[in-house]
């Protein structure tokens, strides 16, 4: 009996006491980016409020619709090129490493903001124990804290629970619809609503045309299931899926709950001037630092019932935006150590530390030093709008690169295409692309123009990073600036022995695939390497790519599963794919440097050969020739 064999009784137990998928489906995948994204909700509405006034629930609703365009324009282009990287990759492939790296440089701006505004608010909502934790200079220090913590946290290597992820997104979600319920019941006033417009007044043209882009702040994290695709059970199916549930969940709260807000603190004429305490800060009287437990406090409930909901909306507020602050710093640090593989950054930062092997420096530098500059000025108003001016310039190029892959690369077969779709010359144009670019650009000029701190300080941060660029590639690596250029393995010691971050192995159902885990298994457990298996499932000329083959991929994934419980008993890190493409050997390929991979270890049955007939096969001598990293083979018995 094989080692496969012995292990599938053991999966099949797994499966019926664990009741969960062991790789990332659309389930997971929904749960870890709605963390992220919903995680807003507790700074988004009194950011917004405070520029949007009567008009915040409008705002919303225009921004929602912005986001869907933006959704489906991640969705499509990350299932074309399932890595990390987001916007940055499109931007490779659509245009060259220029516009990779401005994309990428602003994205490490959304990054260093999130950061600070997430950890900014822990405080705010643990002020239910400690009220001087709303007001500075104690949320500051506390919100640096917590940065500094999670920064060492992810050096020293500990990783955070990916079910407890799942339940706390799942938990959030609940509660936030529990509000909109109660809300509804409770205080829910369209004639207060209607009061509470005073269009080109309050808010003037000016500030709601400035809200919209602000109220973007609430999508923040649609960049997470770029991050995690690669560990995706299966990127046609469960990306586009995960994108389309995570947007029609945030946009159902942000279509509710602000009107629910606005009624329980509705807009009024003070001292000459329209306010609501949602926008004002807790020196006036307001709620612009814990928006939900504002509304929580004016509910229409009282007594006992209040107060334990207002600990229990505290404790899970503040829970949540730690986890969406530690988010962001690995994000930071994905992203930085992805930069510095094209040669975007300086070598420095892709090294990893001696003993942890996390990449150090990075961490310390983008998602600890950064974040903490921005937030020791405390203003929220300014976080707000210089994350707008990051996300817009990101999402812009993002849209921009997914139109010009459908123009430049028309005749190519996807797995996935996005619609609406309008077919001209042969090309189908993406309409929400055509959309959500021009609607970002503008969103990003309105920053721009009405926001001269942000202005300032976006394009010095801009000008910046293009000047470290320019600086690195002409005289450090002296390589092209337009050019795509890969930073080698990692050299470590006298010795010269390779690190290899991440180990590729292709598998199929044979002896070969199960040595080429055993030899990647032992390599992985010695370097602390993340092993990446793959399957592809070939499909037939006379069948589209994203057909359905059930058995076929039933097949596929127990295949898997059992190859990464084959893994786990060696304690090593490891993520399933399932690739579709008409032939295995340039999807290997393809996976290779779609993964960054160091190392490919492949299972191969050596033949005796018969003129040009491939030694090793066709699937493995393709990988020999066309492989962009070390391959080594696991190689069998003779084959006649």
């Amino acid at each position: 009996m094989s080692a496969f064999e012995r292990q599938r009784g053991v999966i099949r137990r797994r499966r019926r006491s664990q009741g969960l998928e062991r790789v990332l489906g659309t389930p997971a995948l929904f749960s870890t980016a709605y963390g992220n994204v919903g995680s807003s909700i507790y700074y988004a509405l009194g950011v917004t409020a405070a520029f949007a006034l009567g008009l915040t629930p409008l705002v919303f609703i225009l921004a929602g619709i912005i986001f869907a365009a933006t959704a489906a324009t991640y969705a499509e282009g990350t299932v074309r090129y399932p890595e990390a990287g987001g916007s940055s990759s499109f931007a490779r492939h659509a245009f060259n490493e220029l516009v990779s790296f401005g994309a990428a440089w602003a994205q490490m701006l959304n990054y260093i903001i999130t950061i600070a505004i997430s950890a900014f608010f822990v405080p705010h909502y643990l002020s239910i124990f400690w009220p001087s934790l709303r007001d500075n200079p104690w949320d500051i220090v506390v919100g640096a804290v917590v940065i500094a913590a999670l920064v060492l946290l992810n050096i020293v290597g500990i990783q955070e629970s990916a079910r407890i992820n799942i339940l706390l997104a799942l938990v959030d979600f609940a509660t936030q619809l529990l509000l909109v319920v109660i809300g509804f019941v409770l205080i829910f006033s369209p004639a207060v609503l209607k009061e509470n417009v005073h269009w080109g007044v309050a808010p003037t043209w000016s500030q709601f045309f400035l809200a919209i882009p602000v109220a973007m702040i609430a999508y923040t994290g649609i960049e997470t299931v770029s991050n995690l695709a690669e560990e995706a059970r299966d990127p046609p199916r469960s990306i586009p899926a995960s994108i389309r549930f995570v947007a029609l969940a945030v946009f159902a709260i942000y279509f509710t709950l602000p009107a629910i807000a606005l009624s329980a603190l509705p807009v009024r004429l003070v001292d000459g001037e329209y306010q609501t305490l949602l926008g004002l800060p807790p020196e006036e009287g307001g709620f612009a630092n814990d928006p939900v437990l504002g509304l929580v406090e004016n509910l229409g409930i009282s007594g006992t019932a209040l107060d334990v909901l207002k600990v229990y909306v505290g404790i899970l507020a503040a829970t949540i935006l730690f986890i969406a602050t530690n988010a962001g710093v690995i994000g930071a640090s994905r992203i930085t150590y992805a930069m510095s593989h094209y040669r975007q950054l300086p070598e420095v930062f892709r090294r990893l530390h001696p003993r942890f092997k996390t990449p150090w420096l990075s961490l310390v530098v983008f998602a600890g030093a950064a974040p903490i500059v921005v937030l020791i000025p405390g203003q929220l108003d300014f976080l707000g709008t210089m994350y707008s001016f990051g996300a817009m310039l990101s999402f812009t190029v993002a849209h921009a690169s997914i139109v010009a892959l459908r123009y430049r690369r028309r005749d190519e077969e996807l797995v996935y295409r996005a619609r609406p779709n309008l077919r001209v010359r042969g090309v189908e144009w993406p309409l929400f692309a055509i959309f959500g670019g021009i609607a970002t650009a503008l969103a990003w000029l309105t920053v721009v123009i009405q926001t001269p701190l942000t202005r300032y300080a976006g394009l010095g941060w801009l000008v910046l990073g293009f000047i470290i660029y320019f600086f690195y590639r002409r005289k450090v690596v002296r390589a092209p600036l337009l050019e795509t250029v890969r930073a080698p393995a990692l050299i470590l010691g006298p010795s010269l022995e390779l690190h290899f971050r991440t180990i590729l192995v292709p598998v199929v159902r044979n002896a070969e695939s199960e040595e080429a885990l055993v030899a990647a298994a032992r390599l992985a457990a010695e370097r602390r390497a993340t092993i990446a298996i793959v399957h592809v499932l070939e499909v037939p000329m006379n069948l589209s790519l994203d057909a359905e083959l059930l058995e076929d991929e039933e097949r596929a994934f127990e295949l898997l599963e059992e190859a990464r419980a084959f893994v786990d008993a060696y304690g090593v890190r490891a993520v399933t794919r399932l690739a579709r493409a008409r032939r295995a050997g340039p999807a290997i390929v393809e996976e290779a440097v779609r993964r960054q991979a160091e190392l490919i270890v492949i299972g191969a049955r050596r033949r005796v050969a018969h003129g040009r007939t491939p030694i090793f096969g066709r699937t493995v001598d393709h990988v020999l020739k066309e492989s962009p990293c070390r391959v080594l083979l696991a190689a069998g018995r003779k084959a006649a």
